[in-house]
């Protein structure tokens, strides 16, 4: 016979051992690379599938360059998987898995999102560049009619200027240490948006709207600018794609001369809402 005593014993003993984040109807999505312990996806992004209600829960997955081939089809056979993200080194890799490739993975050649659709298909997407739109667009800046600077073509560099070619600024400049990088790199916005002007050149900040660094200048304990000056026209906008320190050297001397500053936090923050919205588009 049950006694209220027992009754209290077994809901506290149902309430210890037990968590409400996680259950057998979670839908799984995961993060896949190689290392893996450095991410901060598990974190953020299961944060902003549970701030827009979603029972959704984002993992680190370790898998070996190796074994890519091998293992990514069998865990995207799991019914309860929703999407995968894609870090260092599989991002161009991952393309091969995409049954389509939305237009800028195609401009870029590289993926960090794969989403499965409800027919069943899987959808791959790049969001680097995207997130730096969508920090703009939240300070309601926009790209349009602009004169743009880009330093750094490297991967994040490259998906910034493709997604910026979609923005049809007035001219897009690419700067890197590797000028035939940074020629590729023009290209590949060419190629998407043959409209747009886009070349490889020299870094500048004299007739240039909007400044943006995706170079590693600056990160952590470098002191460097992405390139030698000493102040910057106040109307200028100015973007630093390094996200620790969060105020980079480029963006304390921004801040400095008067000029409008988006942080590289803005651009991740900016990054995980446009790949949430692409997990959950059907």
């Amino acid at each position: 016979m049950l006694t209220s005593a027992s009754i209290t014993l077994g809901a506290a003993m149902t309430a210890a051992d037990q968590v409400d984040y996680v259950s057998g109807r979670t839908r799984l999505f995961g993060i896949v690379g190689h290392p893996i312990e450095q991410v901060r996806s598990p974190e953020m992004i299961t944060a902003e599938l549970v701030v827009r209600g979603h029972d959704a829960v984002l993992v680190p997955m370790h898998v070996l360059p190796d074994d890519f081939d091998s293992c990514l089809p069998q865990i995207m056979r799991l019914r309860n998987l929703g999407g995968l993200v894609f870090t260092i080194p599989f991002k161009a890799r991952a393309c091969s898995l995409a049954d389509a490739l939305l237009p800028q993975a195609h401009a870029v050649g590289a993926i960090n999102a794969l989403a499965r659709g409800n027919d069943g298909r899987w959808r791959g997407e790049i969001f680097d560049g995207l997130g730096c739109v969508e920090a703009f667009r939240r300070r309601g800046i926009g790209f349009r009619d602009r004169r743009v600077m880009l330093v750094g073509a490297g991967g994040a560099g490259t998906a910034i200027a493709v997604a910026l070619g979609f923005e049809k600024p007035a001219s897009l400049t690419i700067f890197d240490v590797n000028e035939e990088r940074a020629r590729l790199a023009a290209a590949k916005v060419t190629l998407g948006n043959p409209q747009v002007s886009a070349h490889a050149g020299p870094p500048r900040i004299r007739d240039v709207d909007i400044l943006l660094n995706a170079s590693p200048a600056g990160m952590l304990d470098d002191a460097r600018l992405p390139f030698p000056m000493e102040a910057i026209p106040r109307e200028t906008i100015v973007f630093d794609a390094v996200v620790k320190p969060e105020r980079t050297p480029l963006l304390a001397l921004a801040e400095r001369c008067g000029c409008t500053a988006v942080a590289g936090r803005e651009m991740m923050r900016g990054q995980i809402a446009r790949m949430v919205d692409f997990f959950y588009a059907d």
